[in-house]
């Protein structure tokens, strides 16, 4: 029977906050950002807060390297349509908070927005999405790169290690096992399970900083809630997108219908009573308005 290891979000609230086990997010972030990952201090950040029920669907931990450079590290569990858009806000929150006032804009620290999510977000089968940013030659095609003064003066190679850069895991997506180290870190993401042959950074140390086993009592009682309370918002989550993918043929249906039929009345209230429907399953309205096209207004009003 394999060994039950810890879920990483709950991880983050509650272990590896501690400096002794910095180097179990060393070895994650190090595997994927393909360099050298060290911590020098941890941040306390707005998705830490801890309550006697544990049920956040959001954690987050700010990380400090010894370069001065910036990770915000988020787990999402839940559905949320504008997640491009938080992921955004959290990396502009950080380049004003850490820029002090009269420092020179050159003091700006590099960021990285690491993003572990747990639903279903854009279109794309991949489980790992990065965005860096370069300026290309809209008519030559080239690379806009550094002069040799900035190089020296900001410590950069290229133009893209001023800017925020962001990691999108869309952990449902990995299928498969693990062939690779970071590949190894996206399995255990997904199945909060280390297998014994696992060798990435920070492996050797998560296998066993992360055991359940290993938790007192109280804290075992603690995880087992917060567990418990997952698989509830799992099968809610699942209910949900089952749901909502129903509603999705119906209306395309509907229109199939209308067209032939020219019935398109029909099809506006067939739309607004899907749209009542969802609002009574308890959907948010970005969630029905993107299913329905009806605006926020109409929803609002029903």
């Amino acid at each position: 029977m394999p060994t039950k290891h810890i879920r990483f979000d709950w991880a983050i609230k509650r272990l590896l906050r501690n400096k002794a086990n910095y180097v179990v997010l060393e070895g994650f972030l190090s595997e994927l950002l393909h360099q050298d990952i060290t911590i020098k201090t941890l941040l306390e950040s707005e998705g830490n807060q801890q309550s006697i029920d544990d049920k956040s669907n959001r954690v987050d931990i700010l990380a400090e390297t010894d370069s001065e450079e910036l990770i915000l590290i988020e787990v999402q569990n839940n559905s949320q349509l504008d997640y491009f858009h938080r992921m955004l806000y959290g990396v502009s929150q950080l380049v004003t908070e850490y820029l002090e006032q009269g420092q020179e804009y050159g003091e700006i620290r590099k960021i990285y927005s690491v993003n572990i999510i747990y639903f279903n977000l854009g279109k794309g089968n991949d489980y790992i999405y990065r965005l860096n940013s370069e300026f290309i030659g809209v008519n030559s095609g080239d690379t806009l790169e550094p002069t040799l003064a900035q190089e020296r003066k900001f410590k950069i190679e290229k133009v893209a290690d001023i800017f925020p850069e962001y990691y999108l895991l869309k952990v449902r997506n990995f299928k498969g096992a693990a062939e690779t180290t970071l590949q190894e870190w996206i399995y255990f993401l997904k199945n909060s399970e280390i297998k014994d042959e696992f060798a990435a950074k920070g492996m050797v140390e998560a296998k066993e900083t992360l055991r359940v086993n290993n938790l007192s009592d109280t804290e075992r009682a603690a995880y087992n809630r917060y567990m418990d309370n997952k698989s509830y918002e799992a099968s809610i989550l699942s209910t949900q997108e089952f749901e909502a993918q129903w509603q999705i043929e119906q209306i395309e249906e509907e229109k199939m219908r209308a067209r032939v039929e020219g019935r398109e009345e029909g099809l506006q209230q067939k739309t607004i009573e899907i749209a009542r429907s969802c609002k009574q399953q308890g959907l948010d309205i970005e969630t029905i308005m993107a299913i329905t096209q009806l605006s926020r207004e109409d929803i609002e009003a029903l």
